[in-house]
């Protein structure tokens, strides 16, 4: 804690008082916005389309908590964010909040699970990730990022208003990334096997077993998703 307030006194004495920084406005409960304040930048709640803070038209930036992270792995839904945010952004970031060492203890996820993700993140999607021990450590180095980009390198500061369109590769490597166990490796790994994304979503789980590591499992589940009925409760 000490550390962490010595750093952002010295941030203190930077000149940011024209700083801009855009936060989702779900990010309202936490700390980290009055921590940035405090710290002499302005934070701007919006509705992001993508991304939880934006520090330039470049970089935008998806802050997680060790409890958020893990379930976001469970549901499929950090890959999916992930995605948004690297086709909108030229430097996505995936800012890790929390002691590392609960990654490993909080979660009913076997720790190969946890590995495959984190693999992922940095090897298929190419989003570096920042960890930070609390919402001042976070905001502190959101307010660095922000005033590195904005006074240092004179990068301006705007909401995305659309997502950065991906050509038609992309979106279909997207669509299938989307299919459980499935990564961006392994969704290009389909396409180019079978052709197209109607021959995947066709394709019986004997087929789709010949693809290298998609195995019985995965095939099963897949085809299972694709051809269940849609109930809603």
């Amino acid at each position: 804690m000490k550390g962490s307030s010595g750093r952002a006194g010295v941030q203190k004495s930077l000149p940011t008082e024209d700083i801009l920084i855009y936060a989702d406005c779900r990010e309202a409960p936490s700390h980290v916005n009055s921590y940035i304040e405090n710290l002499g930048a302005t934070v701007c709640l919006k509705q992001l389309g993508v991304g939880d803070y934006i520090a330039s038209d470049r970089v935008g930036i998806e802050r997680k908590t060790i409890s958020d992270f893990l379930g976001s792995i469970m549901n499929q839904r950090l890959f999916r964010q992930l995605g948004e945010l690297a086709a909108s952004f030229q430097n996505p970031i995936l800012m890790l909040e929390g002691n590392p060492e609960l990654l490993w203890h909080e979660s009913r996820m076997h720790p190969n699970a946890i590995r495959g993700a984190l693999a992922s993140i940095t090897v298929d999607y190419r989003v570096p990730m920042i960890w930070t021990r609390n919402a001042r450590e976070t905001a502190a180095q959101i307010h660095w990022i922000a005033y590195r980009e904005q006074k240092k390198l004179d990068k301006e500061v705007s909401i995305r208003g659309e997502k950065r369109a991906m050509d038609t590769h992309g979106q279909q490597e997207f669509i299938l990334a989307g299919l459980p166990h499935i990564n961006s490796k392994l969704s290009r790994r389909l396409l180019e096997h079978f052709g197209s994304v109607r021959k995947v979503f066709t394709a019986k789980p004997e087929r789709l077993m010949k693809v290298e590591k998609i195995g019985e499992k995965k095939a099963r589940t897949i085809w299972e998703l694709i051809n269940s009925e849609y109930e809603r409760n």
